[in-house]
């Protein structure tokens, strides 16, 4: 059942193989043709989690707003991945498109579908991009804003602005 309102939405994107910045790109383009895109923070070069042995990510947040369901909303986002060459196990991967928010509500229903992400808190690669454009968004369970959050997590260091990071290869 389609919503009667909007919903805001906080995606993760994040992409290690190929040309990481078309991916992002083009999955922000399958995206725009069925959500509203609200906000775009900036582009971050990131360390990989757990595997090391593997490509640096672009990871990147959208703020976007959809009438569609949180289970429907799942579907489209891993049909988007799998046009842009995601398997389902392994990395590294062209393209990673996770839930990060739907709106204030807290899913559980598989293990696919659990709103918040429930690693979003331990992750830099997210926090950074989410705080750049809402930082005092509050998590619906740990009542804490993202810049709280972000206060509080390690790794930081670790998490590039793209854009600098371009620049200072000139």
């Amino acid at each position: 059942m389609i919503n009667t309102q909007p919903v805001i939405v906080y995606l993760g994107l994040g992409s290690n193989l190929g040309e990481r910045k078309i991916n992002l790109d083009r999955a922000i383009d399958f995206l725009s043709e069925r959500l509203k895109i609200e906000q775009i923070s900036p582009i971050y070069d990131t360390e990989p989690i757990g595997d090391k042995n593997q490509p640096r990510f672009l990871n990147m947040v959208l703020k976007v707003s959809t009438r569609l369901p949180a289970d429907t909303l799942l579907f489209m986002v891993k049909g988007i991945e799998a046009k842009l060459g995601r398997v389902p196990i392994g990395t590294p991967r062209p393209i990673d498109i996770d839930i990060l928010f739907y709106g204030d509500q807290v899913i559980n229903k598989s293990p696919q579908l659990i709103v918040p992400h429930p690693r979003l808190s331990e992750r830099a690669f997210v926090l950074v991009p989410l705080a750049d454009i809402a930082p005092d968004l509050v998590h619906p369970v740990s009542k804490k804003t993202v810049r709280q959050l972000l206060d509080e997590v390690g790794g930081k260091e670790g998490v590039i602005r793209w854009t600098d990071l371009e620049v200072k290869k000139d």
